[in-house]
């Protein structure tokens, strides 16, 4: 079985205001004193308003969500104790005045010498999966068949349709605010291992990305782990939406190796088509059309349905299928994150929105 782990970003926001505020130190001390934390679960982020956690190694889904659980309960319980609140929103709806202090590490300042503004700006939170491949010629093969399903993995995981108090008219602002850097969006493909390194080496030797850090695609091998790391969501609100998330990327992981032994031909894509299907995904979410693996638009809930089809095999031999068709299906009837943050801005402004997107944060 394909071993997974998630990581996810959230913010520290104000209870009173929704700004962030700049307490990710303290916020990381305070959950570090339980016993139920490990010191390499609760990490800093580029901003001071922004904490990460990253579960251990898991074989379920049950494990992952308890894990998500238990690091949400804690930080958010610390944040309470330092006079702020956690936050899984995909982007800030309200920022300061003056920006958001930068983490002090030597990484990060240099990051904000490069690109100021950028760093200034990159008040979002996304939500990592790791699924294991066992060599990186898996890895490579896997990326290459999975860049047309993640489009929709956008639509699906929308949760940032605010910035600066204003509706963007995007469903996920992070994705375009994350398009901003050189090397970004959906993945390329890659020849084979070769390809792929002598590729990343000539864009380390223009000095533009100063490490494989700063390799901002959708869906990449990791630096650190024996695994391909899907990035293209925003972090959910409820737990149980990240949890269905990390089942999809390891059945898509899981269909894609089973279709390169069976030497299935690639799906066929190109750079800009990919990126259109993306742009369009994180402009719509699931209210519109999406544009499917073929190249064609369609209604959202078809796609979703496409791709429910596609993972099942996967999905049935993991045991995954009823919990992730029951989530997805609760997607499509109660609508994105994106929706609930708009309904909840419309229904109650700001305070009505701070209650929603703190609280389903630490939901059972």
């Amino acid at each position: 079985m394909i071993t997974i782990g998630v990581e996810e970003e959230y913010l520290l926001l104000d209870p009173d205001t929704c700004l962030p505020v700049p307490l990710s130190e303290q916020v990381r001390a305070a959950a570090g004193l339980g016993p139920v934390v490990e010191g390499t679960e609760v990490q800093p982020e580029l901003l001071q308003a922004q904490v990460e956690i990253a579960t251990p190694v898991c074989t379920g889904l049950e494990e992952v969500g308890g894990h998500l659980l238990r690091l949400r309960h804690v930080l958010g319980a610390a944040a309470e104790r330092n006079g702020c609140l956690i936050a899984a929103c995909g982007a800030a709806p309200y920022r300061t005045a003056v920006p958001v202090p930068v983490t002090p590490s030597a990484r990060y300042l240099s990051m904000h010498s490069q690109a100021p503004q950028l760093v200034d700006e990159q008040l979002i939170n996304g939500m990592h999966v790791h699924a294991a491949v066992p060599d990186q010629e898996t890895g490579v093969a896997v990326l290459n068949r999975i860049g047309v399903w993640l489009p929709v993995l956008v639509a699906m995981s929308a949760n940032s349709p605010l910035w600066d108090g204003g509706d963007t008219g995007f469903a996920s602002w992070r994705t375009v605010i994350f398009d901003r850097w050189p090397v970004s969006g959906p993945p390329p493909r890659f020849a084979s291992v070769a390809d792929r390194e002598e590729r990343i080496r000539a864009l380390l030797d223009t000095g533009v990305v100063a490490d494989t850090g700063q390799l901002y695609w959708q869906a990449r091998l990791s630096d650190r782990y024996p695994t391909v790391e899907v990035r293209c969501a925003d972090v959910q609100l409820r737990a149980d939406s990240a949890v269905m998330f990390a089942g999809i990327v390891r059945a898509l992981v899981a269909s894609a190796i089973r279709d390169e032994k069976a030497g299935a031909p690639l799906p066929v894509s190109t750079p800009e088509l990919a990126r259109a299907a993306n742009w369009h995904a994180a402009r719509h979410g699931l209210s519109g059309t999406l544009i499917d693996p073929s190249g064609q638009p369609r209604r959202a809930g078809d796609v979703l349905r496409m791709l429910l089809d596609h993972l099942k095999p996967a999905l049935d031999e993991t045991g995954d299928t009823r919990e992730v068709t029951a989530l997805t299906h609760r997607l499509l009837r109660e609508g994105t994150p994106a929706d609930q943050q708009r309904r909840a801005l419309r229904r109650g402004g700001r305070s009505a929105l701070v209650e929603l997107i703190t609280s389903e944060t630490t939901a059972t």
